[in-house]
């Protein structure tokens, strides 16, 4: 589960980021809330939570689907860290463009 988190995590703060650069820096606390077993559906939904100058901040939720019934049960919650690199895995900024969407000013 928690590779699935991983990969999910950076394939969205990639999308969210408009980089395919994107690395974990950090796995915050994840609570497994039902138990999953091999065989089930999972589905993995993200929300970004913070901006940063170069990095991003996830939280992400495992739901087990059902394809009898299409209910979903949550699994587990996480929270994860990515930062945007270049080809040598140094970090660099996020566009101005990402920092603004998600930097809004209610």
């Amino acid at each position: 589960m928690l590779a699935w988190l991983d990969e999910a995590g950076a394939a969205y703060a990639a999308q969210c980021c408009d980089t395919p650069r994107m690395v974990t820096v950090r796995m915050g606390e994840t609570l497994f809330k039902k138990p999953s077993r091999p065989g089930h559906l999972i589905k993995i939904y993200g929300e970004v939570v913070r901006v940063g100058t170069t990095s991003v901040t996830i939280n992400l939720e495992a739901r087990r689907h059902s394809v009898y019934n299409g209910t979903q049960v949550l699994a587990c919650t996480s929270s994860l860290v990515f930062v945007r690199v270049d080809g040598d895995g140094e970090a660099i900024p996020l566009s101005d463009k990402v920092r603004a969407k998600y930097n809004k000013k209610d």
